[in-house]
């Protein structure tokens, strides 16, 4: 459990700084003089790199474990967004903005040290929440920095220092997380690689015959449609949290601090929606099996398309807001639900298929960011086409199949794993002595 709080937490920091340029994008616009079309191209650096940096990071957890992965893309991180302040044209904002974008690999490593230590029967909910907690720095960000940008003009800096000061801030509490994340977690629940590596000197994080996984995860077509899947939610919410606050500025003639406290009711969802989508994709598959989970994420992203769709359509600021809650509830619980998937698709390479499908997130949002950029179509008009595309991509869910055997393992795992909580009940003392086999096994 520390493990699980600290490491939605670090990703709840990257998402941060990733995020704290979008909410004072309307002051760098007119500082800058941004056009239409280079504010769509500095949308789309932000979330471009990150789709070869999470293919990436996958393949390195699963190499050398999540806790060195981490601490490293933490401190690395802070410095782009540290350094984001020296942009002083297009062209540099545009750079920095691409090189920030790495941090959000930090997703693949929350979802795989995650796997690592839940069970089955709980590790949708496990991958959901700490997810969900983590995006929920997307819209912290945007309620927190234009405050901490408005306390920075009150001490009698102008605008043009004011917002490259305030991303000072992120970077420094994701080096400090960077350290915490080193002293204080392990990469499985037995310990650290390198401890259980001294132990026993022919431990392998990753057993030799596993080295095929990574190419029979690029082989499988169901890893491809969860990638195409996880675009049209999690790279939808990339693209609000970027033009949220400058959608509410243009469209409602809001000030920058009011449209960011708007905006950041959308990424707030996180506080539970995420996880619902997680616990809910667990219910289904333990009542219905794995086919469950795959129905119950195809529900989800249906309702997602048509509520995006009626936000594009709101004129009116509290019918606007109400709209774009709901959207954001099946958004979010679209993300939870496909990563109750991700961990059964292959049991072997899960940080890579973890990798490829966060990947796939970001590939929808840079999809969705030239929809953004393009000067004949306006912002109402790109949501409405986004929302027409997920409900088609919902279709989708129902090519995500298992085999009997799959199935029938997944229920004898479930079974075990129920049996066990009732042994605990009749003996709590049963705990000790079978608790570290259930470890080992799962």
């Amino acid at each position: 459990m520390r493990t699980f709080h600290i490491t939605w937490f670090s990703f709840f920091l990257c998402f941060f700084g990733w995020f704290g340029v979008a909410p004072l994008m309307a002051v760098i616009r007119e500082e800058l003089l941004l056009s239409k079309s280079q504010v769509g191209n500095i949308i789309i650096s932000s979330v471009m790199i990150t789709i070869f940096a999470r293919l990436f990071i996958g393949w390195l957890a699963d190499k050398i474990g999540p806790r060195i992965t981490y601490t490293w893309l933490l401190i690395l991180g802070s410095i782009p967004v540290m350094l984001v302040g020296l942009s002083n044209d297009y062209t540099s904002l545009l750079i920095f903005r691409l090189m920030i974008g790495v941090i959000g690999a930090s997703f693949v490593i929350t979802q795989f040290h995650t796997s690592l230590m839940f069970a089955p029967n709980v590790v949708g909910t496990a991958n959901a929440t700490t997810a969900g907690w983590g995006n929920l720095g997307g819209g912290v960000t945007q309620m927190v920095m234009p405050i901490i940008f408005a306390a920075l003009l009150g001490f009698g800096f102008i605008e043009s220092q004011a917002w490259r000061l305030a991303m000072i801030a992120p970077g420094i509490f994701m080096i400090i997380m960077g350290i915490v994340y080193y002293k204080y977690t392990t990469d499985t629940p037995e310990g650290n690689i390198k401890d259980l590596r001294k132990k026993d000197p022919n431990f392998e994080f990753k057993k030799k015959a596993d080295k095929g996984a990574f190419l029979n995860a690029l082989k499988d077509y169901r890893v491809w449609g969860l990638f195409i899947i996880y675009g049209a939610c999690f790279g939808i919410e990339l693209t609000i949290n970027n033009i949220a606050s400058l959608y509410y500025v243009d469209y409602f003639s809001l000030d920058v601090k009011t449209a960011g406290l708007i905006a950041g009711l959308f990424g707030l969802m996180n506080i539970f929606a995420r996880s619902v989508g997680g616990i809910l994709g667990d219910k289904s598959g333990i009542k219905f099996g794995l086919r469950g989970r795959v129905y119950f994420l195809f529900f989800t992203l249906l309702i997602e398309g048509f509520a995006i769709m009626l936000f594009s359509k709101m004129t009116v600021l509290p019918l606007a807001i109400g709209s774009m809650i709901l959207f954001s509830l099946f958004v979010q619980m679209s993300e939870g639900a496909t990563f109750s998937v991700v961990p059964f698709i292959n049991k072997k390479a899960v940080g890579t298929i973890s990798g490829i499908v966060g990947a796939g997130g970001n590939a929808g949002a840079v999809a969705a960011g030239f929809l953004f950029k393009m000067e004949g179509i306006s912002y109402p008009q790109a949501l409405f086409i986004i929302g027409m595309i997920v409900v088609c991509i919902s279709l989708i869910a129902f090519f995500i199949r298992f085999s009997e055997e799959a199935e029938l393992e997944a229920q004898t795992e479930m079974q075990e794993l129920i049996d066990f909580k009732e042994k605990l009940k009749v003996n709590p003392a049963y705990a000790y002595s079978n608790t570290q086999n259930t470890i080992k096994k799962y």
